[in-house]
């Protein structure tokens, strides 16, 4: 059976870094796209990166580029969103998301992020 799992979330403080992993199971992420999301309290999911899944291309949400990375780990099955200087509105609840298709697309239940001194 598919799963994903999200890890790597917590209580930061502003500035500070977290880095979030995402591991999947019962499938292999080779050929998938790879994407982070959060949600904030009362606001719509919005998109924060994804991979290709050569690697090759990588888009992070211009609101946070020179922040956030993304990198994928195809042999462990896991890739990662590496969030440096964090700020207070980057408290979400964050979100992993493997795409090859509509029939075909997982996601984990999420892991919080709380950025406040």
């Amino acid at each position: 059976q598919e799963q994903v799992v999200e890890s790597g979330g917590g209580l930061v403080q502003p500035g500070e870094s977290l880095r979030l992993s995402c591991v999947v199971s019962g499938f292999t992420i080779s050929a998938y796209v790879m994407r982070w999301y959060r949600q904030a309290p009362g606001k719509e999911r919005e998109f924060v990166a994804s991979n290709s899944y050569t690697g090759g291309f990588t888009n992070i949400a211009r609101s946070l580029e020179g922040r956030f990375t993304i990198d994928r780990d195809n042999a462990k099955n896991a890739w990662y969103l590496q969030m440096n200087n964090l700020k207070p509105e980057d408290t979400a609840v964050y979100f992993c998301n493997a795409y090859l298709n509509p029939n075909r697309d997982f996601w984990g239940q999420g892991t919080q992020v709380t950025v406040s001194s």
